[in-house]
């Protein structure tokens, strides 16, 4: 994470959101180094020295911008550039709307930011002389790291993979990619003549992803990168976005290892994702026909729906294309929802179009080996994923003078919390590990466990927070440098024991970068992480913790969906019919028709798109 983190983890510990900015002083302007002159074929870059004294080169370009005819359209080369560029500075965001979550804290959350212009990425290396940069087979491994956010908010910049690469001898890359309706946008009228599959198929962030890859794959070696050992690995959306690219023919061959941290299989079908919500086949409600509807009325060019429509089947499809092109960020941003708390747009993402991504089950592809792009893969989550947003809402819980927080119900807070992680484990890693086994043997598993934060002005973050959603993510770049919240979550009392987790997780996450497997760890000195058994009481995963929560290990636990229904049946925290059916509906907050079967008649009064909450 980068200095901008700061801004989020003061959301998360003392709830001052609105009054959080600019915590963090700016980084010192950066000095170019003559010793980090590289010259890929993209062109000639020098950098910088970087705060944990690896080389870093900021703001490469690696697309041709996506803006006016070329916005909803895939990613495109960019030529290479003349004379040397000094890659001191990040390049512009993706634009979104402003949100700690993902970064973004210079501006009041909410507030469209971003240029159109942001494909950009960011390297970082060993420090080396010009003539000492590995090549043919001692060149690195590369570890291209994509972000989170909902893949809405987000941006590469958020984290500092200087530690990483200079600790343990790898190259890292991070990005920034299209997001929100600029990365996943779908709608007839945009299909002229010339589209190709890519271009019709609505996910341009993923493609976005596929270019970066591209031009690692062309470029990486001019900075001791090995172009042949590339692993892609990223966190929530970032992992989301990886199980995309392990689908996705057109990211065949580009990478030989993935790592998945907190992600998810889920895809919008097409017809959701771009019909109105009265047509025949119903679309979602934020699908591209609704939003053009929507935009129609925002204008006044429509006085209501009904005459968004009319107007909307009277217009061509280039007029529908050129009145969609010509909208500001802003007028697209205005006419999407948001999270409360996140700033996150509710939208249709990632569309199982057929071309870029599959149209059927990627489950059902991943168990064939001829289904999806077969590489060894490890694959995570943390065991109490959902604590962190809960212990920033106010559904749950409540601040005494806008600043301390309470948790309003402890017992049903944390049976919600509980059942929402284990089935985040169960559909994001087990049962995507269990269908990557049928075909391969290389799968590996964990669950990051560490919660040793403090009690903050009485409230109890070990056991509020706990093993929160992204918090692995410090421990896997090894960098600390989060600023004042940061100080006071990954205090004095736990560096002992944090930076020697930290240290082993560096060692395996590289170590499955240099060989496909995490194994002993780099040095060979580490508990053996296995393999995924699906024998019968042979499910292995490794734990990752410190001595003081038992330490790394090996555990053989695993969980499905009807499990995780089976134990909030069973959970005597829950004291209400109605309590239960909020659990229900939290934990399967994706799926209704799973909802609707799991509470039968008792849920009948608990509409799954309108439950009575908050209650008395």
């Amino acid at each position: 994470m980068s200095r901008l983190a700061p801004s989020f983890l003061s959301a998360l510990l003392l709830g001052t959101l609105a009054c959080s900015r600019s915590l963090v002083p700016p980084d010192p302007p950066h000095t170019a180094d003559p010793t980090s002159l590289r010259q890929p074929p993209a062109g000639s870059v020098v950098g910088f020295v970087g705060r944990y004294g690896s080389h870093a080169w900021l703001g490469v370009p690696y697309a041709k911008p996506p803006a006016g005819e070329r916005r909803w359209r895939a990613p495109e080369p960019l030529e290479p550039w003349s004379g040397t560029r000094e890659a001191l500075h990040f390049g512009p965001h993706c634009p979104q709307l402003a949100s700690h979550f993902g970064g973004v804290s210079d501006v009041a959350p909410g507030t469209p930011t971003g240029d159109e212009d942001c494909l950009y990425l960011n390297v970082y290396a060993p420090r080396l002389a010009p003539t000492a940069v590995p090549t043919g087979g001692a060149r690195l491994p590369v570890m291209v790291w994509i972000h989170g956010g909902g893949n809405t908010v987000g941006l590469g910049d958020f984290y500092d993979g200087g530690n990483l690469a200079a600790s343990q001898d790898v190259v890292v890359v991070t990005l920034n990619y299209r997001l929100g309706p600029f990365g996943w946008f779908r709608h007839a009228s945009l299909n002229g003549p010339d589209a190709s599959p890519a271009d019709r198929s609505g996910n341009y962030g993923t493609l976005d992803l596929v270019r970066a890859l591209e031009w690692v794959r062309d470029n990486i070696a001019a900075f001791g990168g090995d172009p042949g050992d590339v692993t892609i690995f990223g966190e929530s959306a970032g992992g989301h976005n990886v199980y995309s690219l392990l689908l996705s023919p057109y990211a065949s061959g580009l990478f030989q290892r993935a790592i998945v941290e907190s992600g998810g299989t889920w895809m919008t079908p097409t017809a959701q994702a771009e019909n109105l919500t009265d047509d025949p086949v119903p679309g979602h409600r934020r699908s591209s026909g609704e939003a053009i509807l929507a935009l129609l009325v925002k204008d006044g060019t429509a006085r209501d729906r009904a005459d968004a429509k009319a107007k909307l089947a009277a217009m061509s499809p280039d007029a529908v294309a050129r009145y969609l092109r010509g909208k500001t960020a802003f007028e697209l941003f205005s006419v999407y929802a948001t999270d409360r708390e996140e700033q996150l747009i509710q939208m249709p993402l990632v569309f199982a179009d057929g071309a870029v991504l599959p149209s059927d089950d990627p489950l059902a592809h991943f168990a064939r080996s001829d289904g999806w792009n077969r590489v060894p893969v490890i694959i995570g989550t943390n065991r109490d994923e959902n604590k962190l947003f809960l212990s920033v809402n106010p559904l749950y819980v409540k601040r005494w003078f806008g600043i301390v927080p309470r948790v309003k119900d402890p017992d049903l807070y944390l049976a919600t919390a509980d059942a929402m992680s284990t089935m985040w484990k169960a559909t994001g890693a087990d049962g995507p590990a269990a269908a990557m086994r049928k075909s391969s043997p290389d799968v590996y598993v964990y669950r990051f466990d560490w919660d040793e934060e403090p009690t903050l002005l009485g409230f109890d973050a070990a056991k509020f927070v706990g093993a929160g959603h992204g918090l692995e993510i410090p421990f896997v770049f090894g960098h600390w440098e989060l600023g004042p919240e940061g100080d006071v979550l990954f205090g004095a009392a736990s560096r002992e024991g944090r930076e020697a987790l930290s240290a082993q997780m560096r060692s395996y996450w590289t170590q499955f970068a240099r060989t496909g497997s995490p194994g002993r760890g780099r040095a060979g000195d580490l508990t053996e992480w296995t393999a995924w058994d699906p024998a019968p009481g042979g499910h292995k995963y490794a734990v990752l913790d410190t001595p003081a929560g038992g330490g790394v290990r090996m555990g053989s636990e695993p969980i499905d969906a009807a499990q995780v229904i089976a134990a909030i049946d069973a959970d005597p925290r829950i004291r209400s019919p109605r309590d239960h059916c909020w659990v229900l509906h939290e934990a399967l907050r994706f799926d209704e028709d799973a909802y609707a079967k799991a509470g039968g008649a008792r849920c009948a009064d608990y509409p799954f798109d309108a439950f009575p909450w908050p209650r008395s």
